[in-house]
């Protein structure tokens, strides 16, 4: 069963967010580090970058393949996490101490449309089940 703290939000596509003032820390989950597999390199975006929420604006390579991640609301990119420039099986190793990105969101109002934790506990265990 993959791990899922309860105070993060989710998305359906397996991203993860927190937030910390105005600022929304994101990565991905449990779930989706362990579908991928092995991670073998991450391409951050630029500090600076304008995304909305949904566009794919971060690849996690893994030993499967090349995986796009997206972000969870609208925002400008404050900051990257460059721990995983050199290391990223950080990402297998804890996903949630080990986020991508940090965000200035610029609509907090989109967090209410993701999945609290125990809405995304349950689309965890319904793709689980269909893949026993």
């Amino acid at each position: 069963m993959a791990k899922i703290p309860q105070d993060l939000r989710y998305t359906k596509d397996h991203e993860w967010i927190r937030m910390e003032g105005t600022m929304g820390v994101m990565g991905i989950t449990d779930y989706a580090q362990h579908a991928m597999g092995d991670i073998v390199y991450v391409e951050l975006p630029d500090t600076g970058r304008e995304v909305r929420a949904g566009e794919d604006f971060i690849v996690v390579e893994s030993v499967k393949g090349a995986n796009d991640v997206f972000s969870p609301v609208s925002g400008t990119v404050a900051a990257v996490n460059g721990d995983l420039d050199g290391a990223p099986e950080l990402l297998n190793e804890d996903p949630y101490a080990n986020w991508l990105v940090r965000l200035e969101v610029s609509d907090p109002g989109e967090l209410d449309s993701l999945l609290d934790s125990g809405a995304y506990a349950k689309l965890v265990e319904e793709l689980e089940a269909e893949s026993e």
